[in-house]
């Protein structure tokens, strides 16, 4: 482990997932954490987060981002003492207007049916509650919209995980970067690496990044074959059960109420 994104969602997290990869690191953002060792996440957070499962999991894994890592970003920093640590920070108002709305598209309705309709969509939800639940996450059934903490709470636990990030981490090895400010030359110059020729990224702004996941992601591309498997058989269900009903369906009485 070489680097650990600290930063809490919605200040630049994907955009530091994909300048990492472009500069030749292994990154496990919140899909990967996901699609590789989501159940070892469960089984952490739930029974208390151990050093030793932690270096199994990131086991020739360079960098990390996104939740769940942000949370227990000392732990992991725990189990790799050489890595470096970046903070990305923005406005507290523009970062809790960002994180709802980002909340917002997770209440899509698709998102939601696939979560109770697919085996990959139901896992996914189980760790997405385990994995946010550091931000007051409270939902507990697929079908029930997310529900986090009143903005105060919010901004105010924003403000204490920035402040004990720079507290707990030795100032060699950490990075604190406004993501308006952030770019090659700070990024390189921190990790000591050559500036790459190529532009350097911008994701999920607006938070619209529920789009290209489903492009680009194979947990995403496997939640789609579930579902039409799963509408392909309700819909199955409901013709055989049409089939075998159609004897006591009255369709004479029924034509000729409606004039055909």
């Amino acid at each position: 482990m070489k680097v650990i994104m600290a930063g809490i969602n919605k200040t630049g997290t994907k955009t530091m997932g994909a300048a990492l990869t472009i500069l030749g690191y292994e990154v496990y953002d919140w899909m990967e954490n996901f699609w590789f060792i989501g159940d070892d996440w469960i089984k952490e957070i739930n029974d208390g987060i151990k050093v030793e499962s932690l270096r199994r999991m990131y086991k020739g894994v360079d960098a990390v981002t996104d939740c769940p890592c942000n949370a227990y970003w000392e732990e992991i920093l725990e189990a790799f003492p050489d890595a470096k640590v970046i903070l990305t920070v923005r406005d507290e108002d523009d970062w809790y207007k960002s994180l709802i709305k980002q909340f917002s598209e997770l209440d899509m309705f698709r998102l939601r049916l696939v979560s109770f309709t697919t085996y990959t969509g139901y896992k996914m939800f189980k760790y997405t509650q385990h994995a946010t639940r550091f931000l007051g996450n409270a939902r507990h059934w697929p079908w029930q919209k997310n529900r986090l903490h009143n903005e105060e709470a919010l901004k105010r636990m924003f403000r204490k995980h920035n402040f004990y990030v720079q507290q707990k981490t030795p100032k060699d090895q950490l990075l604190v970067v406004n993501t308006r400010e952030l770019d090659w030359e700070v990024l390189c110059e921190f990790l000591g690496v050559p500036v790459p020729n190529v532009p350097f990224p911008h994701k999920n702004k607006g938070a619209n990044i529920m789009q290209e996941l489903r492009a680009t992601k194979p947990a995403l591309h496997r939640i789609d074959l579930e579902f039409k498997i799963s509408m392909a058989c309700f819909a199955g269900v409901c013709a055989f059960g049409a089939y075998r009903l159609s004897p006591y369906i009255p369709f004479q009485r029924i034509k000729a109420m409606f004039g055909f």
